[in-house]
Parts: structure tokens; C-alpha cells; sequence
């Protein structure tokens, strides 16, 4: 049997085979050197088991554990005191972001590299406020990892303080733009709100209307009103907002496609 057939399934599955290979063949350390212990945390577990076997072959490096979600995270750093933990941002339940700032809070000494599918500044900015020491995307995390363990165990930073400020930045107008969406939402009327959940549930306008005893033009009036309430450019972005900040409940009705040129309220 080749070589390919020896590597585990884990990381064939998870595209990670040359960084696998890359990896027995990395330079071994002394074996008196205290290894610096790493806990993964990640949702999708054969991507869990290829950072797992990248690390394997590092001497320094000992992988205590691999779990699948934020809280089994925050529970093993507790019980096992890990030196790094390798954290994937989005998880269900307590994602990545939420589970890094508990482990902060502990105060107990853990490092965390968050890790992403996305190159997101905003990510990056999240991850800092979070506590975490670095933020790596996982095309290059498997890649990267060995060396980048080392480093922020070292407390040797691995973004450029600019990029940092350039995402900071970001995240703040982010949030702003947020606050001020929120603060729009509570401007709607009771009847504003009926209609955006109306519209959430997929109804089309002639429905809207009649149950609501309205006319199609009353109708038309109302949505353009909480559209410029809003601040947003079309129905779709305020059933958005809507949903995102709890106004509205969503509903089994509501399709991806339901929405249409021909079912345009505005239209």
C-alpha cells in the first residue's frame, strides 16, 4: 500500500494531504524540551484530526484533545490547561468568538489562534476583542500551524500592528452602522411591524393588504416609509434587519426565492 493509503482518512477528507506530508518530513526537536500542549476545537472533526496529525510529528507540540464545540472547548481548557488552544470561529451553540472570551476571562493562562474559512478583517478585529492572540484562515492554517503555535506561545505577535488597526477601525463602523440600525427599528409603528412580518412570512401584497384592510397603494405607502425609516435600500434589506435584530419572528412560509420583481411590493 502507497503512501496516501497509510494517511488517515481524516485528513484525505479534509484537502490537508500535502501539508500532512510536509509535516513528517519537519525538522524533529530535542526530546528535552517540554512540549507545549495544544487543545482543537472544531465543528467539522476531520478537520479537527488533520491539525491533529499535522501537529503529530512536531516533538515539541503535544495535541491533548480535539472537541467539536465552544462549550467542550471552554470545559477542556478548565480541565486540561492547555498552552494554546486552535479554535474554529464558526461553531454551533457558543461559537468560537464567545467561547475565546470565556477562556480569556479565566485568566488561566491558555492562548488562542482563532481560526477561519474567511479572509475577514472585521474576523480579525473580533478575534482580538475576544482575547485571542492571533486569527488564521484554515487554507493556510494547516500550513502554518506548527510555526505559528511556537510563536504565540513565545508571545510573538503574528499580524502587523496596522492590520490590527485597519480592523479595529472596521469593526467599530460596524457596530456603529449596527447601533444605528437598532435605534431606526424602534421608530417603526405597530403597523410598520405588522407588515414587516407579514412580509417575512412571504405573503405576497394583495394578501398584506386584505388581511391588514388596506389598499395596495396604503401598502406601497407604508413599506417605502419604513424603508426611509430604515436607512436600507430595498424591502428585502428591512425584512432583514427586521429578522436580525428580533422584530419580526421568522416563519416556515418564508422561502429564499420568494422574493420576486412580480411579488414587489414597491413594484
Amino acid at each position: 500500500m502507497g503512501a496516501e493509503g497509510n494517511t488517515p482518512a481524516g485528513v484525505r477528507e479534509s484537502g490537508a494531504l500535502p501539508a500532512y506530508h510536509r509535516s513528517r518530513m519537519a525538522r524533529t526537536r530535542t526530546d528535552d524540551v517540554e512540549a507545549i500542549t495544544v487543545l482543537i476545537a472544531d465543528d467539522h472533526l476531520a478537520f479537527g484530526e488533520a491539525m491533529e496529525l499535522a501537529l503529530a510529528h512536531e516533538s515539541d507540540l503535544e495535541v491533548i484533545g480535539v472537541v467539536t464545540d465552544g462549550d467542550q472547548a471552554v470545559d477542556a481548557v478548565r480541565r486540561k490547561s492547555p498552552d494554546i488552544v486552535l479554535m474554529d470561529a464558526q461553531m454551533p451553540g457558543t461559537d468560537g468568538f464567545e467561547a475565546t472570551r470565556a477562556i480569556s476571562d479565566e485568566g488561566a493562562g491558555t492562548q488562542v489562534i482563532v481560526l477561519t474559512g474567511q479572509d475577514d478583517e472585521v474576523g480579525l478585529a473580533r478575534a482580538v476583542q475576544a482575547g485571542a492572540r492571533a486569527y488564521l484562515q484554515k487554507t493556510e492554517a494547516v500550513v502554518r500551524l506548527a510555526d505559528a503555535v511556537r510563536a504565540v506561545h513565545r508571545g510573538e505577535p503574528l499580524h502587523a500592528p496596522e492590520d490590527l488597526d485597519i480592523s479595529l477601525r472596521q469593526l467599530r463602523r460596524r457596530s456603529a452602522v449596527d447601533q444605528n440600525l437598532a435605534r431606526r427599528l424602534e421608530r417603526l409603528t405597530p403597523r410598520e411591524l405588522q407588515i414587516l412580518q407579514r412580509m417575512t412570512d412571504g405573503m405576497e401584497p394583495e394578501e398584506i393588504a386584505e388581511e391588514l384592510g388596506m389598499s395596495r397603494h396604503t401598502l406601497r405607502t407604508h413599506v417605502q416609509n419604513v424603508i426611509t425609516k430604515l436607512g436600507v435600500h430595498s424591502k428585502m434589506e428591512a425584512v432583514i434587519a427586521a429578522i436580525r435584530y428580533g422584530k419580526v419572528a421568522t416563519s416556515p412560509r418564508m422561502e429564499p426565492e420568494a422574493e420576486s420583481p412580480q411579488g414587489s411590493v414597491n413594484g
